[in-house]
């Protein structure tokens, strides 16, 4: 079923979630968001380079924008979008309401990645707390495919699907290992999946990242000391 979704009456969104288990998909998500080391490639993934050029094909169909849907809490869920406008494609992070029957969401835009991150992220405590949807702890489950009617409910996919929007300087100890285990879950080869974590926790405490509400001092305002990441939780009522 095609989702509604409010200002994306103009695009042509499916569901998306199946694509989580297609060869290709991870490496294509992660590699163009959030993986920018220089010798990074798909089979980092488990992926191959025909099976990544596959399946980028799929994702950024002008024609066909995936949508994956987390539910969240309380009947929020982020939703992430493939904006497939010609010339102006982005990944898009949406934080919807509850909705009446065959009524559109409200939705928020949260985040886009476009290249740089703009917008809304996440801490590590946040970003796990979202991929066990809400509730407290910190473990990943087993299982290529946690996708569904009602959107995707595997931690491991969750997490990875929102790991664009992490971007923290100092994460705990056990980040790595939680997200080494859900590389694996999802089919990355196991020899080089805590290496391919690292890289990711790399990237993400030091990818660029870019408040839109932020005035530059040249056009007369003033810049913000420093971001303030995350906040996400907060929106739901849950700290």
């Amino acid at each position: 079923m095609t989702p509604l979704i409010e200002a994306y009456d103009g695009g042509p969104l499916v569901a998306g979630e199946p694509l989580v288990a297609r060869p290709g998909f991870w490496s294509n998500h992660l590699l163009g968001s959030c993986c920018r080391h220089a010798e990074a490639s798909p089979e980092w993934f488990g992926d191959d380079g025909a099976d990544a050029d596959a399946l980028s094909d799929v994702l950024m169909d002008p024609e066909r924008w995936p949508v994956f849907r987390l539910p969240v809490t309380d009947g929020h869920a982020v939703v992430v979008v493939y904006r497939n406008l010609v010339g102006d494609h982005a990944l898009d992070f949406l934080l919807t309401a509850p909705q009446l029957s065959g009524a559109h969401a409200s939705v928020r835009r949260i985040a886009s990645c476009g290249g740089d991150l703009e917008g809304s992220t996440l801490t590590w405590r946040e970003l796990v707390r979202m991929a066990d949807g809400g509730r407290a702890g910190h473990g990943v489950d087993d299982g290529r495919d946690g996708s569904g009617a009602d959107g995707v409910t595997d931690p491991a996919v969750r997490l990875l699907l929102l790991l664009p929007l992490l971007r923290e300087g100092a994460v705990p100890d056990e980040a790595a290992d939680v997200l080494t285990a859900a590389l694996v879950a999802v089919g990355a080869p196991p020899e080089t999946a805590a290496g391919t974590a690292e890289h990711l926790l790399d990237d993400a405490a030091s990818g660029p990242w870019h408040d839109p509400a932020w005035r530059s001092p040249l056009s007369g305002g003033t810049a913000a000391s420093a971001p303030v990441p995350g906040g996400i939780l907060a929106r739901l009522g849950i700290d």
